[in-house]
């Protein structure tokens, strides 16, 4: 029941200039309840990307939180995985409270980690001898009769869209060095890549061409490096459940969450990833390795070296040495136990169990339980809210504040401040202290302030008084006031604010 102009307004940072264009996720966001990202640091960029929409909020309160993805487990999870969660942990174990997972994965024994690891990667070089049986030709990359792998050596994965932003070729930055990690007589790796280019990109295509001929133009390593042709979730499937390592090397922040790398988890893989997506929140030495310093470079072919030379000081310092130290009875224990953490802390979190009662809690049952408050009694609530933000927007210029009193002493900061509300009605509005979060990714500090008295020969004006913890100086410090009812999404639904200068 509304003009196209208007609609197309809702979808405008300004929505009074209609020479702007029209963006899709401006009119998602005004249309919608609640908004999320899909990862601790999507939700945080996004909070950036979508500041226009909130003139004057501080980045860290515009409304966008984040759920981090997770995966349906029982859809990745290898024969061998299987039978070692159910032993561990019961049938129930990927519909019950995911936090009890990791207590019954950490009693498993060594052995029986390590035995289920090989088993899995076993299975991954026999599905790739059997593939190449089926589709010769398309091995023809490879010297003929070429053995494809080894089911004892340290095997890594990559296997994703070949696109610019997910730099696939990272690992290509210096050949020769990637060929002593290859090569190594005593330590050796080999590598499982396995890819896909959209048509439209030629850099995507550029540099899938690229890999398959450094396979072809080092015979040395025939058998060692493999490319699979086809890729599609059946050969998904079969890459994260064998490999021992995921390796991922997006752009930070271009990566949204990623969850190629949480498939692996269940299947005892572990993963060097680039602090991005849903690895910059998931990262710990004690459950897998890192590149990147958590900042962003754009693209800088001069970081892009960095990065590759980190990821080669990864492997041939600490990967592969964990991966082939062993003890008597032939367990890499280092390398077991960064195998059981990952196991226990991430496989439970990074799943969809977690997720989907994340958003049931965090967003499905409160959005549902307060659309039927407002449809009630003929949509009251809703009609009362309507009113509400249409007067507070009209009569919001009319609000200024006088000259504040600062009293510090006993660990406390005293305010005192005259509000001048004009035509603003003191029941839809709070005054608050507002300090900004001291690190990233914590709230910020909001303190109510209450009207003490009414300011004489000043109509609608109110002294405010409250306190704060003298931890932060005074002036870190600042009283503004924000549209306020209990059932209204403040600033989603209504984005005034007044600060004092």
């Amino acid at each position: 029941g509304i003009s196209l102009a208007d609609l197309l307004a809702f979808g405008r940072s300004n929505p009074k200039d209609s020479k702007e264009k029209f963006n899709m996720a401006y009119l998602a966001i005004r249309g919608s309840g609640a908004v999320n990202g899909v990862s601790r640091l999507h939700g945080r960029i996004s909070r950036r990307i979508f500041q226009p929409l909130f003139p004057q909020w501080p980045q860290v309160e515009v409304p966008v939180d984040h759920v981090t993805n997770g995966v349906h487990t029982p859809s990745w999870d290898s024969p061998p995985s299987d039978k070692l969660w159910t032993e561990a942990c019961g049938q129930e174990r990927w519909v019950c409270d995911p936090s009890r997972l990791g207590k019954q994965i950490r009693k498993l024994k060594e052995k029986d980690i390590w035995e289920f690891r090989s088993r899995n990667r076993k299975r991954l070089v026999a599905f790739v001898r059997d593939y190449q049986a089926q589709r010769p030709t398309a091995f023809n990359y490879l010297p003929s009769k070429t053995t494809l792998l080894d089911p004892n050596i340290l095997t890594i994965g990559f296997a994703r869209r070949f696109t610019s932003y997910k730099r696939p070729n990272l690992l290509l930055n210096d050949p020769h060095r990637l060929l002593r990690l290859l090569n190594n007589p005593q330590r050796p790796m080999q590598l499982i890549l396995a890819a896909k280019a959209h048509q439209q990109d030629k850099d995507g295509k550029a540099q899938l061409t690229a890999s398959i001929d450094f396979i072809r133009s080092h015979p040395e390593i025939a058998g060692r490096v493999i490319f699979l042709p086809d890729y599609d979730m059946q050969l998904a499937e079969q890459l994260v459940e064998g490999v021992d390592v995921w390796v991922n090397t997006p752009r930070r922040p271009w990566e949204a969450c990623g969850t190629s790398g949480m498939k692996v988890l269940v299947n005892g893989g572990i993963n060097i990833s680039e602090l991005d997506g849903w690895w910059e929140e998931a990262y710990d030495p004690s459950v897998g390795w890192a590149i990147g310093d958590g900042a962003e470079h754009d693209a800088d072919p001069a970081w892009d070296r960095i990065e590759a030379q980190q990821l080669y000081d990864v492997l041939e310092q600490e990967a592969v040495p964990a991966f082939y130290t062993r003890d008597s009875n032939g367990i890499p224990n280092a390398w077991v136990e960064k195998m059981r953490e990952s196991l226990a802390q991430l496989t439970p979190y990074y799943s969809a169990n977690r997720m989907v009662r994340q958003y049931i809690d965090q967003y499905y049952v409160p959005q549902s339980q307060a659309l039927m408050r407002r449809h009630q009694n003929n949509q009251s609530l809703a009609r009362q809210l309507l009113m509400w933000s249409r007067n507070l927007k009209t009569h919001w210029h009319t609000i200024h504040f006088g000259t504040p009193k600062i009293d510090s002493r006993n660990g406390n900061h005293q305010f005192q401040i005259p509000v001048y509300l004009g035509n603003v009605a003191p029941e839809g509005i709070r005054v608050e202290l507002y300090a900004d979060p001291i690190a990233p990714d914590e709230p910020p500090v909001k303190i109510p302030l209450t009207p003490s008295h009414p300011l004489l020969g000043a109509a609608n004006g109110f002294l405010y008084e409250g306190e704060a913890s003298a931890d932060r100086p005074a002036e870190h410090y600042t009283v503004r006031v924000v549209p306020y009812r209990t059932e209204a999404f403040t600033p989603l639904e209504i984005t005034e604010i007044a600060w004092q200068s």
